[in-house]
């Protein structure tokens, strides 16, 4: 459970400094890898939230 935390504030931190570096360079690559780590992240931490919610659930 901590581990899924984790990984889930590192992925979206590594979005963050990928937006930052677009920021920074204006390079589109470091754009669409911080989108593509985004979109990523939300997925596996709504299907986290899913697993919660059916434990309760049970």
């Amino acid at each position: 459970m901590l581990l899924f935390r984790w990984l889930i504030l590192l992925l979206l931190l590594g979005a963050a400094v990928s937006f930052a570096f677009y920021a920074a360079t204006g390079e589109p690559r470091y754009r669409r890898w911080g989108a593509l780590v985004l979109k990523w992240t939300l997925i596996a931490a709504f299907g986290f939230f899913a697993v919660l919610v059916l434990e309760r659930i049970a």
